[in-house]
């Protein structure tokens, strides 16, 4: 058939040029595929795509909720406290100008003013005082005698420009409710730590959490803002900026995946290089060498983009993994293909004897890694597609591009002759270890079953790229701020706004009776600025009509030190009130007030809306009481972020699990189907299973906590294992291992050690779990395939 196909020598110019034609669009295809991706590194891609109502609120907020959005600034250092706070207006003033922050925060109330205004002309619709009790006489002169008892406090100054227009000292009210339940204390007009030198600020950012370019750029007009501000100090008493929050978490672990990926990419590249140039003594042969990797990292990339919209940062880490898979196949058919007895056949003889070895170890993989494609979590399904996609991407260009670029594969001898060697004492010497290396695998399997479940107790936040450093950051700015409890959400919907609205209040009534029973330290809900349509008519009708008031009102004062007389303004304001139309969340659009609006209040993806009740737990906080107190109230949800996590990881990695015993199950069958020997199908799922249990057994005795990316390294210790025992077990029904088979194993394997090697020793856990566990078994899989391999005859010795 390879006669008829090629004529027994060299592809045709003809057909030469349509393989690299063909090759090179794909290529292109792939690298402008990959130009318009969005890469992402929010945690959402590991929640389920088909979540419940709970993980539904998960998702959302970790995409686009206002804790995905927040950042924490401290101004530290400096000269003095004046300095520090004069930065900090400086850069708030600059942060409000870029129109990048739906809300920013500092204590300084200068640009609320305006805001003021509006809140004092609406006070009547806003003031959670306002009731019928209240402007009856005894209500009237209770309101008002509070009112003045406040004018010896601190607030007496804000409250007596006041008094003749708001004795009920509604106004006040308002500004308690809009005070966080936590703030910092105030300093030369902004918010000050109470422990450092450092003057702090909060700011949510426009740009949904999920928008990585969008939080960068706000995250660089933070740090440009800085500097024009600090520009003109002297060095040594310039503050330092701190930042932190969830953008900067997710825009740092995309920075630091694409660095190390492209670090280990060159790394590894040049050691494997060097590998490869010694053992082929050809620069050429070098480079063809590393034409199906390129292939299989562009291929799978541009893959995952196409199917998934987007990139995630781990898939594209994961392009790492596949160097010392890919390459692979190029040492197959470089050292296998040489030595035809006419020159330009070598490729022919390939295809037609080493080939359908590839070919199916290829297919064992991809049974292995098609398990993760159907997972329901987007995470592990992108790395199955960028899998699946790039290993038969650089298959496929090894076996149609490779023949046309070295038709007898890599013609220098090399270290390759040394390596068929050290390879033929392996043959020789290890099959008389098996049975020790077997009852490793005995003793490693009850070790392994022995700990079970405890074996594996990694969690999501094993996979975090953030420095301890910055987790301790983020933990001391919050302390600080004193911000609002992330821990527990509570999300209220409604079908349309006003429905919102009106389920928030009935939630806040409920948390109110927390607050004071001491339960709660406080929290914060977008009904304190925009309270329904219903509660704001209601507070209208609340107040009488002109003579009625008059009339209560000059009972209520009756010896007061505040007679009638002088509250004819206040009169002619809630005259002026029982006139207003409700307000509505588009008259807040401009100004600070549309800012809180938005941060707490958004229009779900789905339809329908929510709002985001803010929680400073106080020191008697219980989530179970919480969730108590709001049961019943419609469409709420609260949800205790850590628990929530913690038991879909836990559902994440039995789903893995599943899939990876699927995926194995298929690759038995495949084999069984190919091969048509349960002898022979014996011989070759032994090893890769003693590898994969010896390697469990190393991580148990050495205590490491296991996770999901260890199940996908033992994964990829069955896709790269499975062509070693194909090979030997080839080599077996041939009776005599041959040099250049040896030699091409012992090359691949060192190469795939290597490669993994290098990525064990990565700063991003989420690769180094899966080096550690690959780069040991892929290595026991070569010397177990060996050790089995016992009616194969070795090479003859070196004289």
């Amino acid at each position: 058939m390879i006669a008829r196909e090629t004529g027994g020598g060299p592809p045709s110019w003809q057909r030469r040029a349509l393989v690299l034609l063909v090759w090179a669009l794909v290529l292109l295809g792939g690298a402008l595929q990959i130009a318009r991706t969005q890469f992402s590194a929010d945690l959402s891609a590991f929640l389920p795509k088909s979540p419940d109502v709970r993980q539904q609120v998960l998702i959302e907020q970790l995409q686009s909720g206002v804790a995905s959005r927040t950042l924490m600034l401290g101004i530290e250092g400096g000269a003095s406290a004046e300095q520090r706070a004069a930065v900090s207006r400086a850069v708030a003033m600059a942060m409000r100008e870029s129109r990048l922050f739906d809300l920013i925060q500092n204590g300084d109330t200068g640009d609320w003013s305006e805001a003021g205004t509006w809140v004092f002309a609406h006070r009547y619709q806003l003031s959670p005082g306002v009731r019928p009790e209240q402007f009856t006489a005894d209500g009237l002169r209770d309101a008002i005698y509070e009112t003045l008892s406040m004018l010896g406090t601190p607030a007496g100054n804000v409250i007596k420009p006041l008094l003749d227009r708001d004795p009920t000292g509604e106004t006040q009210r308002i500004a308690v409710e809009l005070t966080p339940a936590s703030a910092p204390r105030s300093e030369n007009g902004v918010w000050m730590s109470r422990t450092a030198p450092r003057a702090l600020m909060i700011a949510t950012t426009r740009a949904a959490g999920s928008d990585l370019d969008a939080q960068a750029l706000a995250i660089s007009r933070v740090h440009a803002a800085f500097d024009a501000a600090t520009r003109d100090m002297a060095e040594a008493t310039r503050p330092k900026l701190l930042l932190s929050g969830p953008p900067v978490f997710s825009v740092l672990s995309r920075d630091k995946i694409k660095t190390e990926a492209i670090h280990l990419a060159i790394v590894g590249g040049i050691v494997m290089g060097g590998l490869l140039l010694l053992a082929f003594a050809s620069p050429r042969a070098l480079v063809i060498a590393f034409l199906p990797v390129a292939t299989g990292v562009v291929v799978g990339t541009a893959a995952v983009s196409v199917v998934f919209g987007s990139v995630h940062g781990m898939t594209l880490g994961f392009g790492s993994t596949l160097i010392g898979e890919t390459v692979d196949y190029a040492i197959y058919y470089l050292i296998q293909a040489r030595g035809a007895a006419v020159a330009g056949t070598g490729w022919a003889r390939w295809r037609e004897v080493h080939w359908p070895t590839v070919r199916l170890g290829l297919l064992t993989s991809v049974c292995g890694f098609a398990a993760l494609v159907f997972s329901g979590f987007p995470g592990l399904a992108q790395l199955g597609v960028f899998s699946i996609a790039g290993l038969v991407a650089a298959a496929l260009a090894t076996r149609h591009a490779l023949p046309v670029l070295a038709p007898d594969g890599a013609t220098g001898m090399g270290m390759r002759k040394y390596m068929a060697h050290a390879a033929g004492v392996l043959v020789r010497g290890l099959p008389r270890l098996r049975w020790v290396l077997a009852g490793l695998g005995a003793a490693a399997l009850v070790l392994v079953i022995w700990q079970g479940g405890h074996l594996w107790r990694a969690d999501l936040g094993a996979m975090s790229p953030v420095p301890k450093s910055a987790q301790q950051l983020d933990e001391m700015l919050r302390a600080d701020i004193g911000t609002g409890d992330g821990s527990t959400l509570v999300v209220v919907y409604g079908a349309d706004e006003e429905t919102a609205l009106r389920n928030t209040e009935v939630a806040t009534a409920r948390l109110e009776a927390l607050v004071d029973k001491g339960e709660l330290g406080g929290f914060e809900a977008v009904t304190r600025v925009l309270p329904s349509m219903a509660t704001q008519a209601a507070r209208l009708a609340s107040l009488p009509e002109g003579e009625t008031l008059r009339t209560r009102l000059a009972e209520a004062t009756q010896g007061s030190p505040l007679p009638a007389t002088r509250l004819g303004p206040f009169l002619a304001d809630v005259e002026a009130a029982r006139k207003l139309t409700p307000v509505r969340r588009a008259d807040l659009a401009d100004g600070p007030l549309g800012s809180v609006v938005n941060t707490l209040m958004y229009q779900r993806p789905g339809g329908g809306w929510s709002t985001l009740v803010v929680l400073h737990p106080g020191a008697k906080f219980d989530a179970g009481r919480l969730e108590a107190a709001l049961a019943g109230v419609p469409e709420v949800q609260v949800v205790d972020v850590g628990r929530e996590l913690a038991g879909l990881y836990q559902r994440y990695l039995h789903e893995a699990f599943v899939q990876v015993l699927l995926g194995a199950l298929a690759v038995v069958v495949l084999l069984g189907i190919y091969l048509r020997s349960g002898r022979r199908l014996l011989a070759v799922c032994q090893p890769l299973l003693f590898a994969v249990v010896l390697t469990l057994g190393g991580m148990a005795v050495l205590q490491v906590p296991l996770g999901i990316l260890h199940l996908v390294g033992l994964l990829l210790i069955v896709a790269v294992g499975s062509n070693y025992a194909l090979f030997f077990d080839q080599l077996r029904v041939a009776g005599r291992a041959d040099e250049d088979t040896l030699a091409s194993l012992m090359l691949a394997n060192l190469t795939t050690v290597v490669s993994f090697g290098l990525i064990a020793i990565s700063d991003i856990p989420a690769l180094s779990s899966i080096g550690r566990v690959v780069a040991p078994g892929a290595l026991l899989a070569l010397l177990l395939s060996a050790a089995f391999a016992r009616r194969v005859a070795p090479p003859p010795a070196p004289g």
